[in-house]
C-alpha cells in the first residue's frame, strides 16, 4: 500500500483556522477598547457630576430651593485629561454638557469620534455616551 503525501496539511488546517482566530482575537481587542472607553466616560461624567455639587451654584440653588444655574461643562480640559486619560488617545475630545430638569441635574459625558474597528458591529457602538443624573 502505497503511503499519501501529508506535506502542506498544517499550512491547509492553518488556512482554516486563521480566519475565526483572528476575527475572534480582534473582537476581544475591540470589545476590550468599547470598555474602557465606557469606564473613562462613566467616570468623567461623576468627576463632572461632583465638581457641580460641590460649586457655588448647586449649593445656593439647594438653599433658595431653585434650579441650579451652573456652567455647563465645570471641569477644564487639563482636569479631564487627568481623570480620564485614555478618551484623548488618537485626537479624540470628550464632550461634557448638563442639562437640568424639574427634579434632577442631568450630567452627560460622550465620545463623538470614537469608532469600532471591525465593521461587523455596524454603527451601534459607536459615539459611546453616558449619563449621570443627580436629584435635587
Amino acid at each position: 500500500m502505497k503511503k499519501l503525501d501529508q506535506r502542506g496539511v498544517a499550512a491547509l488546517e492553518f488556512c482554516l483556522i486563521a480566519v475565526p482566530l483572528f476575527t475572534l482575537i480582534f473582537a476581544i481587542f475591540d470589545f476590550g477598547r468599547y470598555a474602557i472607553a465606557m469606564q473613562s466616560l462613566r467616570t468623567l461624567a461623576t468627576s463632572s457630576a461632583r465638581a457641580i455639587t460641590v460649586a457655588d451654584c448647586y449649593v445656593n440653588a439647594e438653599l433658595t430651593k431653585t434650579t441650579p444655574n451652573c456652567p455647563s461643562d465645570p471641569l477644564t480640559t487639563a482636569q479631564k485629561q487627568d481623570i480620564a486619560p485614555f478618551l484623548y488617545g488618537a485626537g479624540l475630545t470628550p464632550t461634557v454638557t448638563t442639562t437640568t430638569g424639574s427634579s434632577a441635574l442631568t450630567v452627560t459625558a460622550s465620545l463623538a469620534g470614537f469608532t469600532m474597528i471591525m465593521p461587523i458591529w455596524g454603527t451601534t457602538l459607536n459615539a459611546p455616551s453616558v449619563t449621570t443624573k443627580i436629584p435635587f
